[in-house]
């Protein structure tokens, strides 16, 4: 088409390569990303050390199955 201007044998080297760095990009953001998911989802810490400070098993363990539920959604890739 009209205006388009093809490149160089350099060029399309060089984008070639851009193009695999993204994709090499993509995947180690897709092994990361049960980290981020994981983050929006575990509990305030604050809600444990309330309830160590308090003694209060009971919500110590309510914070450890929290975080666990979590980790079961959203499992570390293998």
């Amino acid at each position: 088409s009209e205006g388009n201007v093809p490149f160089t044998a350099e060029e399309e080297t060089a984008r070639d390569v851009e193009e695999a760095q993204a994709a090499d990009e993509q995947v180690e953001l897709a092994k990361t990303a049960y980290q981020r998911q994981r983050s929006f989802e575990y509990p305030a810490i604050a809600d444990y050390l309330d309830g160590i400070v308090k003694g209060d098993t009971e919500q110590v363990q309510a914070y450890i199955d929290a975080c666990l539920a979590v980790k079961a959604k959203y499992p570390k890739p293998e």
